[in-house]
């Protein structure tokens, strides 16, 4: 634990593994000032957090990084969105995939979870941050989850329209079921001794197609689904302002 005086004051602050400072093109720079304000506001929380933390973290000028965002919270706001880019579409590509609903569905818990454990702070910060965003960026961030949301609910009446999933099973619970499992990892992936992604998608599979499957049905295909390999959520450019 770090000190530096402030105004007279001892500050104490975190420490934080340094960051080397990129030669490397503005874009790459601005996804690299993008992950350290994720690192920040995922250790100290949005309020705990500062600007001028994440330029002690990048060995920049505080006056620096309004190059790449005007304010903390339009910072807060590229790492949320930063945190949920990706689960569409690989929502999307799971309800298209074949196998039924309960491959499907474990395919989406696999690449939820791969997402925590590629860009973990990026996550947290979604999962436990957003709700301090402006109420403007708050619902830009919410529709962005909403459609998340409506594609793996779509996965879950398909089930049951099909006779693949029990009839008496409620669509928009089972999804609010599912993503409450898969965010709750993202609280104690990393602590629990031996739970690696494949082994949470394996268990998380079966506890979702055998409470959701007629009789039990769709297990085999949420194991087979959960062996599968991982595939990596893509990277996007972020859209720091430069």
């Amino acid at each position: 634990m770090a000190t530096r005086e402030t105004s007279g004051r001892t500050r104490r602050t975190i420490a934080l593994p340094p960051t080397r400072r990129s030669a490397g093109s503005p874009r790459k720079r601005a996804e690299e000032v993008i992950e350290a304000a994720a690192t920040v506001f995922a250790q100290r929380g949005y309020h705990g957090a500062t600007t001028q933390d994440i330029a002690d973290l990048l060995h920049i000028r505080q006056a620096t990084l309004y190059y790449y965002f005007p304010s903390k919270d339009v910072a807060l706001e590229l790492v949320c969105q930063r945190g949920v880019e990706g689960f569409i579409e690989h929502a999307q590509a799971a309800a298209q995939a074949p196998g039924g609903a309960c491959a499907q569905l474990t395919q989406v818990i696999r690449s939820h979870l791969q997402a925590t454990e590629d860009k973990l702070a990026f996550v947290k910060v979604f999962l436990n941050e957003r709700h301090d965003l402006p109420d403007a960026a708050r619902r830009r961030i919410g529709r962005l989850s909403g459609r998340y949301e409506s594609i793996v609910q779509g996965i879950f009446e398909a089930g049951v329209a099909a006779g693949e999933l029990r009839a008496g099973l409620d669509p928009r619970f089972a999804t609010l079921a599912l993503l409450a499992l898969c965010n709750a990892a993202a609280g104690w992936y990393g602590k629990e001794p031996g739970a690696t992604v494949a082994r949470i998608v394996g268990e998380f599979g079966r506890i979702l197609c055998e409470g959701a499957g007629v009789g039990g049905a769709g297990a085999g295909a949420a194991d087979r689904a959960a062996s599968a390999p991982a595939k990596p959520v893509p990277k996007r450019r972020s859209r720091a302002r430069a």
